[in-house]
């Protein structure tokens, strides 16, 4: 088989070729054994054109970080040299990209660059804070027990994620449902009615005119639906790139009824597991204030976290900068306050974070046993007001006067 190949070589130059090979494995391998760093490989077809076959490679996901983090830290600990250890786990990698970006790391690092260094090339994989961490463990030579710190901090936050994720899939599964079923009756029962109201000569009540406007619109311009439809995800889509848009839809996720409280454990759990994990780690506290920033994923919380950083490198200390800010509770700053006076910051904030982890599983599930009977109310109240509408003018039809 013939393939087109782009490729990074030794002195970072971009090659374009083409060789042949049994697989696509088989070129890769060979590739790798010319010393070229392989970004693309595409099968070469004779009539159809080239099939680019990393449209069909799975992308390296979370789970495959956090595997990769725990093994790392395993095989460090055991004395296994780093670029061995990273050329063993690309040996066993099933996904193809997995594979690659280990290899390039490994080769990266038996340059003579450092790991961080080789790690930061993949900023997708590996966030700042990531780098960051594995570059103050570097400095310190404690590379296994930050691996292994990095892999439990990923997969609660991995955990975390999917509690969330989890809490939403209900309510809009809920509402999903609900449209599907006012749809329906919508279009398929009521204009099954719609010719019996219009022979009768009555007064059709003011609910059932308009389910009848609606439903008439629903059938015959149903396209002007779809692309008023279409439109607002794309303003949705467009409203998130934009930092206004941004700021108003984290505004809502802190502020709307039953999952405002979740979502703000969430932003605190996350930064402040983030600045135990880095102070713990000796990075200096200015980046580590910037990196729990970072990882708040709420901008909010960002931008308070950011000024804080601002008021310590001013000579404040963290639990001053935090005081009278209504996203933190008291509680917390106090904890904080305490840590800083004792000495015993990055202990402190472990447990902290700990406490949040817990709180944050609380307010999932508190999250979802009050959704439960919002959602059921409201689906029960718009398919109950389409059906109060079918029946409405059947009630009167059957009434003595008529």
């Amino acid at each position: 088989m013939q393939f087109t190949y782009q490729a990074r070589d030794a002195e970072g130059q971009i090659r374009n070729g083409e060789l042949g090979a049994a697989n696509a494995e088989a070129a890769s391998q060979q590739l790798r054994q010319d010393g070229l760093y392989l970004l693309s490989l595409e099968e070469a077809a004779a009539e159809a054109g080239n099939i680019n076959i990393t449209l069909f490679q799975k992308k390296v996901s979370r789970m495959d970080i956090i595997y990769l983090s725990n093994q790392l830290a395993v095989m460090t600990d055991a004395g296994v040299p780093l670029a061995t250890a990273l050329e063993g786990l690309a040996k066993q990698a099933e996904n193809p990209q997995l594979k690659s970006m280990l290899t390039d790391i490994q080769q990266a690092v038996e340059g003579g660059d450092e790991f961080s260094i080789a790690l930061a090339r993949f900023p997708k994989c590996f966030d700042k804070a990531y780098v960051n961490l594995v570059k103050a463990s570097e400095a310190s030579g404690t590379l296994g027990a930050m691996l292994e710190r990095i892999s439990i901090q990923s997969q609660n936050d991995q955990e975390t994620r999917a509690k969330v994720k989890g809490a939403m899939i209900y309510p809009g599964a809920m509402m999903l449902m609900c449209a599907g079923v006012s749809i329906f009756l919508l279009t398929y029962v009521f204009p099954k009615l719609t010719p019996m109201f219009a022979t009768r000569s009555m007064d059709i009540p003011g609910p059932t005119k308009f389910m009848m406007w609606l439903s008439e619109s629903l059938t015959s311009q149903w396209y002007f639906y779809i692309i008023g439809g279409g439109l607002l995800v794309f303003g949705f889509l467009s409203m998130k790139k934009k930092p206004w848009g941004r700021k108003a839809l984290d505004w809502f996720w802190l502020h709307v009824p039953i999952l405002g409280t979740m979502f703000r454990k969430v932003s605190i759990s996350r930064s402040i597991r983030t600045l135990a994990t880095t102070i713990n780690a000796g990075v200096p506290v200015l980046e580590a204030l910037e990196l729990s920033s970072a990882v708040s994923n709420n901008i909010f919380y960002e931008e308070c976290w950011l000024q804080v950083a601002d008021q310590v490198a001013g000579g404040q200390q963290i639990y001053e900068a935090l005081e009278g800010n209504t996203l933190f509770p008291a509680t917390l700053i106090q904890m904080i306050s305490s840590g800083e006076q004792t000495g015993k910051l990055g202990l402190v904030l472990d447990k902290v974070s700990d406490y949040y982890d817990k709180e944050v599983a609380n307010a999932v599930k508190a999250s979802t046993s009050l959704i439960e009977p919002v959602m059921v109310f409201i689906m029960g109240g718009v398919i109950g007001t389409i059906a109060l509408a079918m029946l409405l003018p059947i009630f009167k039809l059957s009434s003595p006067a008529h």
